[in-house]
């Protein structure tokens, strides 16, 4: 306990002095205070200088406080060096209800959100049911169990489309019962409309196919297969004129006695005797109009009119491009003795079949005025069709043996 003041200690009636009268107070606080400052105490105090510690009082037991004047803030002792606190979340702003003495939560920073939610994730995975198990009590398992496998232990197609129908859509659903297991089998099998749909579709997908088979044999492979007949059969004919083996004067439907030239078109193709078209034409040669066949001159005749025929599209096509002859174009065919030269003379672009007297001795609409050694090439149109004939004539200019070499139109 501390000692009493002094002027309580010089002032016995302090605080026993009624206070009741007018004045009492003032004089009173007047003659103390006089009192007061007059007193060594006083004096030492006011010598000592404001905010430094008091010498330790026995009396007090206590340091006396720094006294500070008037208005001063408060006497704060220093305080050693802190370090700045480390950056963190940003401070919490206070409730707005201050009277609540509940602790404040502080909201959680994007790096403990993170970690919170790593957390709940892994605590949902740990509770995870395990694949292929039936979530409920036993009676649902051996339903389940019961749905999978029959009564029987039959098979499980049911089920098993019903488990892959479950894990596609994302999740475990109740095993399907026997009825609706057939409804979802009926309901994936196809109806009349779509097994006839495919009916049609499959028909239309062959007969393609095989409208494709046979342009391509038309176009590609007779042509091929006439080619190498025809190079053949003048292989053969150069054979057997080389070895001095002489032809009849006439010669069987089918059989080969000449070669044509045509330079312009680079067209080297047997000439055999006949139009026929299995035996002739189709083999890829050219056919003579002879006997039967409107009867046409022979080329080594002193007059007549030498009529050929030839496919202009497929099987060979010798005459596909005689269209692109020009008068004076050369037409050369080769015998076993003598080489026969024409020129071509004029041509007809369209003829009915039926127009024969383009293969007369003096053909008509050719623009020949007299009898003449004349050739005649003739073959359809347009192409790949047979409605009609386009004719090409040609007038023969040099008749050269073959001792002699070849003509110049087959040597430049």
């Amino acid at each position: 306990m501390t000692a009493l003041r002094p002027e309580r200690e010089t002032d016995t009636s302090y605080g026993q002095q009624p206070y009741g009268e007018p004045g009492a107070f003032e004089e009173w606080y007047g003659s103390a205070a006089q009192e007061w400052y007059g007193s060594p105490a006083a004096q030492d105090r006011q010598q000592q200088p404001y905010g430094e510690p008091q010498p330790y009082d026995p009396q007090q037991q206590t340091y006396a406080q720094p006294q500070q004047p008037y208005g001063a803030p408060p006497y704060e002792a220093p305080r050693p060096y802190a370090a700045p606190p480390p950056q963190g979340p940003p401070p919490v702003a206070p409730l707005s209800d201050q009277e609540t003495m509940a602790l404040l939560v502080p909201e959680p920073s994007p790096a403990d959100a993170h970690r919170a939610g790593r957390g709940a994730a892994s605590r949902a995975s740990s509770v995870t049911p395990v694949a292929g198990t039936t979530p409920g009590g036993r009676a649902a398992r051996r339903k389940a169990a019961k749905g999978r496998h029959g009564r029987h232990g039959g098979s499980a197609g049911a089920a098993g489309t019903a488990a892959e129908g479950d894990s596609a859509a994302g999740g475990p659903s109740a095993p399907l019962s026997r009825v609706e297991a057939r409804r979802r089998a009926r309901a994936q099998k196809p109806g009349p409309g779509v097994l006839a749909s495919r009916i049609v579709g499959e028909a239309f997908i062959t007969t393609g196919v095989v409208m494709l088979l046979f342009v391509t044999y038309q176009l590609w492979w007779t042509n091929i297969r006439a080619h190498a007949q025809a190079g053949s059969e003048a292989h053969h004919l150069q054979d057997d004129w080389a070895s001095g083996r002489r032809n009849p004067g006439t010669f069987e439907p089918g059989q080969g006695f000449a070669i044509l030239h045509i330079p312009r078109l680079d067209v080297v193709v047997p000439i055999a005797e006949g139009t026929s078209k299995e035996k002739v034409l189709d083999k890829g040669m050219v056919g003579h109009y002879g006997e039967g066949d409107l009867n046409t001159a022979m080329p080594d005749a002193r007059t007549g009119n030498f009529g050929l025929a030839g496919h202009r599209n497929t099987h060979g096509e010798p005459f596909r491009y005689i269209n692109r002859l020009t008068p004076g174009d050369a037409i050369v065919v080769e015998t076993q003795d003598t080489y026969f030269v024409y020129k071509m003379a004029s041509m007809l672009p369209v003829t009915p079949p039926s127009n024969t007297g383009v293969l007369d001795p003096v053909p008509r609409g050719s623009g020949f005025t007299g009898p003449g050694r004349y050739i005649t090439l003739t073959t359809c149109t347009p192409e790949f069709t047979s409605k009609y004939r386009l004719i090409v004539w040609g007038k023969m200019v040099e008749e050269r043996p073959r001792s002699k070499g070849k003509p110049d139109a087959l040597v430049s």
